[in-house]
Parts: structure tokens; sequence; C-alpha cells
């Protein structure tokens, strides 16, 4: 444990020397405060420009969604670029030689990130959500989140070489989270051409408000991240 504690501190030294990776973690909370402000605003301006009810208030709980996969998709973003650092210098390999081990290499770089956004994810929520949810609501989109980002963290790093192609990767990958918003908008039937995508069911267990939808969402991240996992341990 002591291990993993510090490659963890040692993957938060090198974000400190990164502006960019440094930014990425204020990012939640300027999202969300944009959202929880902004969006409210948006909507009283369009409602009474255009005459209507409602605009964007029907998607407010999509876009509660897509905020709880922010705070993961930032955190593993930031676990994948110094990821790709290490591979890229040759030094991820050795790591797994040391008391850290392979074990301890991915629970520091994937597992303890992953569970800084939860936290962080379910401290965020209830202050700057759309809608108003439940705290098994929260805890469930926080741990869809989490999964989701660890994924993308995933495919990054499985699928770049380096930092910069990392950055194209992460742009292609952070497009899996829109399939959430498919529910909200495609026919019964239509939507599960989307289904093996886990933030499909997430949006599904949102749009139908009922939680046995994030059952499949969990399953489905679990093929995803144990399909890349060995591809990227094949890989280093």
């Amino acid at each position: 444990m002591r291990a993993i504690r510090s490659g963890f501190l040692q993957m938060l030294v090198f974000m400190r020397r990164d502006m960019m990776l440094s930014a990425a973690c204020l990012a939640p909370v300027l999202a969300g405060l944009g959202i929880r402000f902004g969006i409210p605003f948006l909507e009283d301006v369009l409602t009474e420009r255009f005459s209507k009810s409602a605009v964007l208030s029907p998607y407010y709980a999509l876009i509660d969604i897509f905020f709880s996969m922010l705070s993961p998709a930032m955190f593993c973003f930031i676990s994948a670029m110094v990821s790709l650092e290490e591979a890229d210098e040759k030094t991820a390999a050795y790591l797994f030689v040391t008391p850290l081990g392979r074990k301890g290499y991915l629970a520091a770089r994937f597992c303890l990130p992953g569970a800084a956004s939860f936290l962080v994810t379910a401290a965020l929520l209830p202050v700057f959500g759309l809608s108003t949810r439940s705290l098994a609501d929260i805890l469930s989109l926080s741990a869809g989140g989490t999964l989701q980002g660890v994924i993308v963290a995933l495919l990054i790093v499985t699928f770049s070489s380096n930092k910069l192609e990392g950055m194209a990767a992460a742009k292609l990958s952070s497009l899996l989270i829109f399939g959430a918003a498919v529910p909200f908008f495609l026919r019964q039937g239509t939507q599960y051409i989307m289904s093996p995508l886990p933030s499909f069911w997430i949006g599904k267990a949102v749009f139908e408000d009922t939680l046995v939808f994030m059952l499949p969402a969990f399953a489905s991240s679990a093929v995803w991240i144990r399909f890349l996992l060995r591809r990227y341990l094949r890989k280093i």
C-alpha cells in the first residue's frame, strides 16, 4: 500500500509540472459553475424570446449525466497522460519490477484517480446539478461516470504511443459519453444499436428513472475495461 501511495504521489508531482494537467483539475468546478448558473439563465432567455414553456429544462437530467462524467474524464485523462509519458520514456516497464509491481502501478495510475473522481463527482453533483437527485442516484451516476473515465483513460493509453497522439485519442474517445443522449432522442427499438456503450445504459437509467439499467452499465463497463486492460498490458 505504501508503494501504491508513493506511485500516486509521484503522478501528482508530475502533474504539478504540467500546467495543462493542473488546469484539468479545475475544469469540473468551472464547468459546474457554468452549468449551474449559465444553463438556467439561458433557459429563461430562450423561453422568453421564443415564447415557449420549456427549451432546455427537459434535458437537465442529461446535462447532469454529462457533468457526472466530467470529473472522471479529467482525472483519468491526467493519469493517461502520465502513463503515456512513462511508456514513452520506458519507465513503466521498470516500475513493474519495483515493489510497486504491475498491480500496484495500475492501482496508482487508474484505480486511485478513479476513486478520487468518484468522491469529487459525488460532492459536486448535488451542488451543481440541475435536477433533483436522491443519494442513490448521485452515487450511481458517480460510479458510472468513474467507470466511463477509466475506459477513456485506457483507450488513450492503449491506442496512443505518445502524448500528442494521446490528445487526439482523448477527443475521439470522449465521444463515447454521447451514448447517454441516445435514449432522450431515439425511439425505443432504434436506440438499442448503442447498447454496447456503458453511457447508453446510464442515460437509459436516468431517462426511465430506474436504477435497474445501471446494472448493464456496470457490466458493459467491466467488459470494456477488461478488454482494454489486456491490450494495454500487452503493449507495455
